[in-house]
């Protein structure tokens, strides 16, 4: 509670008195006897002091109130931030430069944009990590600085890539200067271009920030440990470039260990997924490591692996299906190992898409519906470029043969004929398209045969002669006509106790209505 003087300084700042507000802005500033340190309803009360003409108030905002704070006050705060720099205070002509390049289209804004690049370039010339920062996040003012730097260089190269430069220049050297969000910003283009650049930055920062920190994942859950992410990328990535190095060093094998437990026990997905491989002396494909962990440790590497997959990472359900085959391990089970390797396919990974698509055609003769299983998991593989899975898929569903006789016939009648008989043109495009002998097509139930990604042909039941196979719907156009006839025949019962009648009566009606469909075989042999 506010004692007696700053009850009434209270009292006068909110009846107006430019003293108390002043006073009390000062009090909330720097924290008063009884009254909390606030920043932003310090801004509050020397804004209104500003305004009353208490330089004093301006100054103090300029000196004290950053950037957070001030964006909140736009765009009434702009002429104190303005006029304390004049009067010498640097760190308001940097803050007056963030409001003013972050502030959008004010008209009060747009009339300093001029001022603020100028004020900007000063301070980033001099050495200001923070300048050098805003200036290298903005590309209206590299374009502008870059423009006068180059008046009197050759003027064949475009604006745009001298920005470029320019904005690299200046997030180099803010990096240079210690500015954390900088040296993040130039590890993040390092990765990508040049990883050898990127270690030699991120090593001594990944050793900075790892003075005093805990040895394990273990330690640092007992001391609470806490890392930003952009760090945890930066611990996990470092583990993996040195690794890529074959550095078989013991000091270097026990950073780069402590780096992995360290982004593993933050949440790096990438991180917990390398920890248990090594964990579990393996590669990403199950295969054994020579090197790493003396004995693996299935236990831990479960542990890593599981927090991983959680995360979305595939590879890492597929090397716990892997573990969970090991016959080393002591919890061996095929089904968990297949479960966890149909999570992995669920998720993208080729590898285990192509095994679900094997077992399920090694398991065939045990459940008939393992073949549609089998085209849809290498389906997934081939789309992804998996040449082992393409072959794989050439035996379960075999390219079909044209349909030649379906081709004759619909060839031979008019768009009367067809549009007098729905069912029997349905069923010759459907040969047509899908390669179907004649029995196949007049016996197959289409609506039952569609299984999304193939169709199952399948007509024992009443064609004794014939096999049972599968046909893959390969492009949209096929699924689209498929789709067609089967809102077609939807409606039907389409077994021969329905209104197409058995085989013999099919045939029948065909020959009927197209003649030539009872020479067909001939006219082909022909």
């Amino acid at each position: 509670m506010a004692n007696r003087e700053e009850l009434g300084i209270i009292r006068g700042a909110r009846a107006g008195d430019a003293a108390c507000q002043l006073a009390l802005g000062k009090l909330y500033l720097f924290g008063g006897a009884s009254l909390p340190c606030s920043l932003p309803t310090a801004l509050h009360w020397l804004d209104r002091a500003a305004a009353q003409q208490q330089d004093e108030a301006w100054m103090l905002i300029g000196s004290y109130i950053p950037y957070d704070h001030a964006q909140h006050k736009m765009p009434e705060v702009l002429a104190w931030y303005e006029r304390a720099y004049e009067a010498g205070i640097e760190q308001a002509g940097l803050v007056l430069a963030q409001l003013v390049l972050n502030g959008g289209a004010a008209p009060a804004v747009q009339a300093l944009q001029d001022k603020a690049l100028q004020l900007l370039e000063v301070s980033a010339r001099s050495g200001c990590a923070e300048a050098q920062w805003l200036l290298a996040q903005q590309p209206a003012a590299r374009a502008v600085l870059t423009a006068a730097d180059s008046e009197c260089e050759d003027g064949g190269l475009e604006s745009a890539t001298l920005a470029a430069a320019s904005g690299q220049q200046w997030l180099a050297r803010a990096a240079d200067s210690g500015l954390a969000a900088a040296q993040y910003a130039v590890l993040e283009q390092a990765w990508n271009s040049d990883p050898d650049a990127y270690l030699e930055r991120a090593l001594p920062l990944s050793r900075q920030l790892l003075a005093g920190a805990p040895i394990d994942a273990e330690a640092a859950r007992n001391m609470d440990w806490a890392v930003l992410p952009v760090q945890l990328i930066m611990l996990s990535r470092c583990a993996e470039l040195l690794e890529a190095r074959a550095d078989e060093r013991d000091e270097v094998q026990a950073e780069l260990l402590q780096y992995r437990e360290l982004a593993a026990y933050g949440g790096d997905r990438q991180a917990q997924l390398a920890l248990g491989l090594w964990y579990a002396r393996m590669d990403g494909e199950g295969r054994r490591q020579t090197h790493g962990i003396a004995a693996a440790n299935f236990k831990r590497a479960i542990r890593w692996l599981t927090l991983a997959g959680e995360q979305g990472l595939a590879e890492a359900w597929f090397a716990l299906s892997r573990i969970y085959l090991k016959p080393e391990f002591s919890q061996r089970c095929v089904a968990e190992a297949q479960r966890y390797l149909e999570r992995a396919a669920e998720m993208g990974h080729s590898g285990a898409q192509l095994e679900c698509g094997m077992y399920a055609w090694r398991n065939r003769r045990t459940d008939e519906q393992s073949d549609v299983r089998a085209a849809y998991w290498l389906q997934k593989a081939v789309a992804q470029g998996c040449r082992a899975a393409e072959a794989a898929l050439a035996r379960v569903a075999a390219a079909p043969k044209p349909a030649l006789w379906a081709e004759t016939i619909l060839n031979s009648l008019s768009r009367e004929s067809l549009e007098c008989q729905p069912l029997l043109t349905a069923r010759l495009e459907l040969a047509c398209l899908f390669g179907l002998s004649r029995p196949e097509a007049l016996l197959l139930d289409i609506p039952a045969a569609d299984q999304g990604h193939c169709l199952v042909i399948d007509i024992r039941a009443t064609y004794g002669r014939s096999k049972r196979r599968l046909v893959l719907l390969r492009t949209a156009r096929e699924r689209q006509a498929l789709d067609r006839l089967v809102r077609l025949f939807e409606p039907f019962n389409n077994s021969a106790d329905g209104i197409e009648g058995n085989y013999r009566q099919r045939l029948y009606r065909l020959k009927t209505w197209a003649p030539v469909a009872a020479h067909v075989d001939d006219l082909l042999a022909a």
